[in-house]
């Protein structure tokens, strides 16, 4: 069943980030609802009411509907290697939140990130990757410790760089962007941070 503009109103960012929780819960415990996409598609077309924005990585088996057990119309979902925040991001997380009335802004990292390996090292060899690179560089600087071993190689040294990744975004999204900080102030919405595990299915939510 699809969201009215009513439900989305009167949704609380607790609310929101529950309904989260438990369509994840449904996913790992293999409990997904049956959804009929083609009826969900007729019933949005006119308009749809999201009740949260998703930001993750591009990573293939990353698909915030499917982790979260969400149907068409419910999230909106903004995707990019290595779930950072750039102006770009920044301007759409603010017309999900100002102009289109979503209750729940969270960032989702997961294990295995590509882009975090590839940050920690060697390098991928391509120009514009590499720009994209920079921006996850200062995770790898804020992440202490492991100096026996600060490489891709290391699966601890990559996790904790993801992790501390999600946690670099969403003090982005609060310090640089007036809007949603006066937002989350007032209680009109909620900004987290996650991380989703590939090989289980589960996400842990971590602020």
């Amino acid at each position: 069943m699809t969201r009215t503009q009513k439900e989305q109103a009167t949704i609380t960012p607790e609310q929101a980030l529950q309904t989260l929780k438990e369509g994840n819960q449904r996913f790992v415990a293999r409990e997904m609802r049956s959804r009929d996409l083609c009826d969900e598609v007729e019933a949005t077309g006119a308009a749809a009411y999201p009740f949260a924005s998703i930001l993750s990585c591009m990573d293939s088996r990353v698909s915030s509907e499917f982790i979260f057990d969400q149907g068409i119309g419910d999230i909106f979902s903004l995707r990019i290697a290595g779930n950072f925040v750039n102006d770009d991001i920044l301007s759409s997380l603010e017309y999900t939140g100002a102009g289109a009335g979503v209750r729940l802004i969270a960032v989702v990292g997961h294990s295995e990130c590509a882009a975090i390996k590839a940050v920690c090292g060697p390098h991928i060899e391509l120009e514009k990757f590499a720009q994209t690179l920079t921006h996850i560089e200062p995770a790898i600087a804020a992440v202490p410790g492991f100096d026996a071993d600060r490489s891709s190689g290391n699966p601890a040294f990559v996790q904790a760089v993801a992790e501390k990744n999600v946690d670099l975004a969403v003090q982005h999204i609060r310090s640089s962007s007036a809007v949603l900080e006066q937002m989350e102030r007032a209680g009109e919405i909620a900004i987290v941070g996650a991380v989703y595990d590939v090989h289980t299915g589960a996400v842990t939510f971590t602020s």
